[in-house]
């Protein structure tokens, strides 16, 4: 064993996590004090606490030749590749990038953790540097008092698994190149958290992709979102799985909870005669409106979006009374209301039954929807906090336009990079799985939800 390799690599981990601050330099060229060094050869490790996860045909290429010691050298693709390293603590972390190198323009992309999606599109001239900043939230499992969220297997060694003690980032585009990373703990900002089913929860791969994962680009850096909704849940297995318990104990005073349920809570009506809209679902509503109060947040009630079910040329409503319970909750308890089963209504009617199957991944799954239908979806969400007068829309970067449901923006001016984690056909990255992975449609429930 090479004992001194040992000793220097436990002290640059050291280094890298003292004082709840984290500065990496990428590149050839040697590190200032206070920086860990990160050379393109540097494979993540838990042991090492940082490095790159390339997938197949990814190849990291280093840069240097600049004067400034950091921000002149760095490492630079033409192909998708990840940065994973550890945080010591979860909640927010302010993360700031330096993109750029200085023989070749850049062009980069960012999602964080699993695809959620922090700078479009970021352009260096050559010899130019750009500091981008956004916000990631991360969580463990863990809730005060020795209990533990139940995981489904998919979040704990499959392809979803973002309940840990790392940040994840892609970086994507025509040419990425990083020349440095820094973190630093957020405690001061807001949260605006998710919850609820597969529609919005962060999926793992391409096609299939959700609202909640593009909703960060469209806000400020002030303000972080933190997505815990997760596949197949209702109100009722959110409760039964401590999903609410541990988004309760982390809940700050002026923090905003974002709640989008319905697709599974329709299925639970077998279960027996408690179980229905204006039954369980509408009490679980009222439940979660008290216990996300008396911490001092504030909540938003989501109708379910419509799923592309059409006769005679119009959407159908296939959430039978689901919606109707959402807004008389809303009503009764004066909770913010966000109709997204009305605004996906006129935007699917305005598409028409075939050009709306754009909106829905791979083209015959009916709920769940492709990186355009969840760009459409978000800016359907955002359109709704503004709507709705509430806090949050005030946080909501200044260059984004209205957005009418009824004009939908056409399918060609969606510009996301395609991310190179594919559900069922690997895709690189410590959660994307070097291979297989499990459908997004579970044909055992009549919706994949």
């Amino acid at each position: 064993m090479h004992l001194r390799p040992l000793l220097v690599l436990g002290a640059a981990l050291a280094v890298s996590l003292s004082a709840q601050s984290i500065k990496y330099d990428f590149g050839p060229g040697a590190a200032p004090a206070g920086w860990t060094k990160v050379t393109p050869d540097l494979a993540y490790t838990d042991a090492r606490g940082f490095g790159f996860e390339t997938p197949p045909g990814s190849t990291l290429v280093p840069f240097s030749g600049g004067r400034d010691p950091v921000k002149g050298d760095g490492v630079a693709s033409s192909a998708p590749f990840f940065f994973t390293f550890k945080v010591p603590s979860e909640g927010n972390w302010r993360v700031t990038v330096t993109l750029g190198e200085p023989a070749e323009k850049s062009l980069t992309t960012i999602s964080a953790e699993i695809r959620r999606l922090m700078v479009l599109h970021a352009a260096t001239a050559p010899g130019e540097t750009k500091e981008v900043t956004f916000l990631v939230n991360t969580r463990t499992p863990e809730i005060p008092g020795g209990t533990t969220v139940r995981l489904k297997p998919r979040e704990k060694q499959g392809e979803a698994i973002a309940w840990d003690d790392r940040i994840q980032l892609e970086f994507n585009d025509a040419h990425p190149a990083v020349a440095a990373l820094t973190a630093e703990r957020a405690d001061e900002v807001p949260t605006i958290y998710l919850i609820g089913d597969s529609t919005m929860t962060d999926q793992p791969g391409m096609p299939t992709t959700s609202w909640g994962q593009f909703l960060p680009i469209f806000f400020k850096n002030t303000v972080a979102i933190a997505n815990h909704g997760e596949s197949g849940e209702s109100y009722h297995d959110f409760r039964t799985e401590l999903r609410l318990p541990k988004l309760l104990s982390v809940l700050k005073p002026g923090d905003w909870v974002i709640s989008q349920f319905g697709h599974n809570d329709e299925k639970e009506r077998s279960r027996g005669p408690e179980f229905g809209a204006f039954k369980n679902y509408a009490t679980e509503m009222r439940n979660y409106t008290r216990e996300i109060r008396a911490k001092g947040a504030h909540l938003v009630l989501v109708t379910p979006m419509q799923r592309h079910a059409f006769a005679d040329g119009r959407v159908q409503n296939t959430h039978d009374d689901y919606p109707d319970a959402v807004r008389a909750v809303a009503r009764e308890l004066d909770v913010p209301l966000i109709d997204l089963t009305a605004m996906s209504d006129r935007m699917m009617n305005a598409m028409g039954e075939k050009a709306s199957w754009q909106l829905f991944s791979r083209g015959q799954d009916t709920t769940h929807h492709s990186p355009y239908g969840a760009w459409e979806l978000a800016k359907c969400i955002v359109q709704g906090l503004r709507d709705a007068n509430v806090e949050p829309a005030k946080w909501i970067r200044d260059d984004i336009p209205a957005f009418d449901p009824a004009k939908p923006d056409p399918v060609s001016s969606f510009t996301v990079p395609d991310c190179p984690r594919r559900t069922g056909a690997g895709g690189g990255g410590r959660r994307g799985g070097p291979a297989g992975g499990k459908a997004a449609d579970d044909p055992s429930k009549p919706y994949g939800s």
